[in-house]
């Protein structure tokens, strides 16, 4: 996709959201002021209505009070013109009292078996009603059949007007009133039927109201009229019909006062209906009897006593908000159809130069920094262009030195292929799994493997008794620290075991991160077999030299004794003074022969950890009676650290006897011998006895080990021979050094001994 039609995609992308949030603002925003309107509306209307059942409500009062200051008179007129014995008087007289008193009808109720019982009426349906239940029927009962309790500081006459619409039977409605003086055996009863009360019907029928205001707003799909006190209570009951008995048996009146009661949201309405009896106003929008609508409850009444409830359909917010959206997506439609076209050309015009920086990169990008872009504008594009001109030519200059660079990488490559491939050793790389990398040819044949079986695979090429060691060394190389080479064993393919010396190196990342192991591998078995070689025929040599040694040694002392006896053979006289001197020479003989032994009797070793600084505390303590007696004294500087080695404890011992003894006999006139011990270059135990004697000759000091040779009058010079093989024997150094009337320095070396868990084995520098 071009950047033609992404930047006009861009711009028309950004003009829909725009215009989709503008629409979803306007949408809202109307839909906010549309209902606002209603309630505006419904507000007015509730008014309205309000004002218009005040004054029906006021009306109707006034007319209920005519109606029973009418029954009051017609009630006392009666008493007085009839029998005070009901069996005396006829329904007939009761037809015609009524007609001309003007009332309805008039009943005459007396007690039968404990219930007030209508049994003379103008109005034969009457006949035999129970009147105990009707409104003020039971009060006026009670007084009748109790007169001494009710009539007690009371007047003796009565007079009880039930409400309309509540007074008497379900079927009717009638103004009802009751009668009583204590006069007579029965309760007179004179009403108003529906039919007579044509005025009050006119005046109160809010009904009618309703009707008209539904009329005049379509949109209004019920209004009702509640009294929020009885609501709660009946709203268990069928509150749609309003004549439900079961409302008006307990109550004066109803809780739905006028008006209809058919959209009924059981979830709401009692909450509602409590929060606005507590004057604040309630709109909301629900789903009711399928219909989506606007439900309001009103607060209308100066003393609370009763608000109206309003149901609008909302069919006419939703059209009106329909209607605007249609119109609103038609225009937005247009004018991204104009956009979209605009944003196009002006798109096409911006980067046209970018086609010419485009062209130009395109030559960059296949080698080809010749040529020279010519914009002359000065905003981006055109520093753009002189930034690419720039690139361009910083390019040509970077590719020639790449280009020699890698020439110059490639040769380098290539002689390091060649060396790595040609040399002797092996050589092979592996990661820090131990996945093979690298191997050279060397490698492969030395273990029998090629390198597509070897190549990014796991070898087994180190023993099973070298894998503690192996583990040592990595971690070691991990660390940062670098090792000798080593002699160790290798395993070849075939399971072959190979004698083998191995230097192993870590190859870094730019990070300094160890990622890979190198190692170059020599096989050491020939080289083995010749130091094997040169080591038995050194100890031929040796063999030679002691044994003309011990030959010209023990010769001397038996030509001596070969003397004296002849002498003595010929004399035929023991000469006891010549058996002293054949004794002492027999005795140098077996010192001779006893050292010897000493050198050339293999020994049973059994090397143990001991640390150094005991053995010598066991050697001073052995010698300390014997320095005092010549007056020497041990000057100690033991290290604090720990100088474990592996070793035979009683040959170190005799090491340090002998080379103690020597520094006694350096020192005849007494002195200080200094001991010091220390751990030297994290590998090693260093000993050093340092006397302040006659000295050595530096001549001599070469001389030093071989086999009788020795500046002392009684020595052999085999002791000195004996401790070196002891140091050789415990992989240690033996090192003297001296100076005439100064002193002699003795330095040993021994290795320290690790645990398998340290990480610092053999080899490392």
């Amino acid at each position: 996709m071009s950047i033609k039609v992404k930047l006009s995609l861009i711009i028309s992308s950004t003009l829909i959201v725009i215009m989709l949030f503008n629409i979803v603002l306007s949408y809202f925003s109307t839909k906010e002021n549309m209902r606002e309107d209603s309630e505006n509306k419904m507000m007015a209307t509730a008014k309205q209505i309000a004002i218009e059942f005040e004054q029906a409500r006021t009306g109707a009062a006034y007319v209920e009070q005519l109606i029973s200051e009418k029954l009051y008179m017609a009630s006392i007129t009666a008493s007085r013109e009839l029998d005070p014995d009901i069996h005396q008087v006829r329904d007939e007289d009761l037809k015609q009292l009524s007609r001309r008193l003007g009332v309805s009808h008039i009943s005459l109720l007396a007690p039968v078996n404990g219930e007030l019982v209508i049994q003379r009426s103008s109005n034969i349906s009457d006949q035999g009603l129970v009147a105990n239940n009707w409104y003020y029927g039971y009060a006026a009962f009670q007084q009748f059949i109790h007169p001494a309790e009710l009539k007690e500081d009371k007047p003796l006459e009565r007079f009880w007007a039930a409400p309309l619409d509540t007074s008497a039977r379900t079927d009717l409605t009638d103004k009802r009133s009751f009668y009583e003086d204590g006069k007579r055996n029965y309760i007179i009863s004179t009403y108003m039927l529906e039919s007579d009360l044509k005025d009050y019907e006119r005046i109160s029928d809010m009904n009618e109201i309703v009707r008209k205001t539904i009329a005049a707003n379509p949109n209004i799909l019920e209004v009702t009229g509640i009294y929020p006190q009885l609501f709660k209570l009946a709203s268990a009951l069928d509150l749609s019909n309003p004549l439900d008995d079961r409302v008006g048996y307990y109550h004066t009146e109803q809780p739905i006062v006028f008006g209809s009661y058919t959209y009924v949201d059981p979830v709401n309405d009692i909450a509602y209906v409590e929060k606005a009896a507590r004057g604040e106003y309630i709109s909301y929008e629900a789903e009711i009897n399928g219909k989506h609508v606007t439900k309001s409850f009103i607060p209308v009444s100066n003393d609370d006593s009763y608000l109206i409830s309003i149901v609008m359909d909302y069919k006419m917010i939703s059209s009106v908000l329909n209607e605007q959206l249609v119109n609103y997506i038609a225009i937005s439609i247009v004018l991204l159809e104009i956009m979209i076209i605009t944003s196009y050309l002006i798109a096409g015009r911006m980067i046209r130069p970018l086609q010419s920086i485009l062209d130009k990169v395109n030559d960059v990008a296949n080698g080809h920094f010749g040529a020279r872009l010519k914009i002359k504008s000065k905003d981006e594009l055109g520093l753009l262009a002189r930034r690419i001109n720039m690139m361009a030519r910083n390019l040509s200059i970077y590719t020639n030195q790449l280009q020699q660079t890698y020439e110059e990488n490639r040769a380098m490559k290539e002689y390091l292929e060649s060396f790595i491939n040609q040399t002797a050793d092996a050589i092979h790389v592996v990661d820090l799994e131990g996945r093979v990398i690298l191997a050279n040819y060397a490698f492969q044949q030395l273990f029998g493997w090629n390198t597509e079986q070897i190549v990014g695979k796991h070898i087994t090429i180190i023993p099973e008794s070298r894998q503690e060691e192996e583990e040592r060394v990595m971690n070691w190389l991990i660390s940062g620290k670098n090792l000798m080479a080593r002699e160790t064993q290798r395993m070849t393919r075939d399971g072959r075991l190979v004698d083998v010396s191995v230097s192993t190196s870590a190859i870094y990342d730019e990070n300094g991160h160890c990622i890979a192991f190198a190692s170059i591998t020599r096989d050491v078995t020939e080289h083995k077999k010749m130091e094997e070689l040169l080591r038995r025929s050194e100890k031929l040599t040796t063999v030679g030299q002691l044994a003309a040694g011990v030959a010209h040694e023990i010769r001397n002392p038996l030509t001596t004794l070969r003397g004296f006896l002849q002498f003595q053979q010929q004399k035929q006289v023991l000469n006891l003074n010549h058996t002293d001197i054949m004794l002492s020479e027999l005795d140098r003989i077996n010192l001779i022969v006893s050292e010897f032994l000493i050198l050339a009797k293999p020994q049973a070793v059994h090397f143990q950890k001991k640390d150094v600084r005991y053995i010598l505390g066991d050697v001073i303590s052995l010698l300390d009676s014997q320095a005092n007696m010549v007056n020497i004294h041990f000057d100690t500087h033991f290290t604090q650290e720990p100088c474990v080695i592996e070793c035979e404890e009683n040959h170190l011992k005799q090491v340090f006897i002998n080379i103690f003894k020597n520094a006694f006999e350096a020192m005849p006139s007494g002195g200080t011998i200094k001991l010091i011990t220390e751990i030297w270059n994290e590998k090693d135990v260093r000993v050093q006895v340092i006397d302040h004697g006659h000295g050595i000759p530096e001549e001599n000091i070469s001389k030093l080990g071989q086999p009788f040779y020795t500046d002392k009058e009684t020595g052999t010079g085999l002791g000195l021979m004996v401790s070196q093989r002891i140091i050789h024997n415990h992989k240690g150094t033996l090192e003297i050094t001296s100076i005439v009337n100064v002193g002699t320095t003795v330095t040993i070396q021994l290795p320290v001994f690790y645990e398998v868990q340290l990480d610092n084995p053999p080899g490392l520098i």
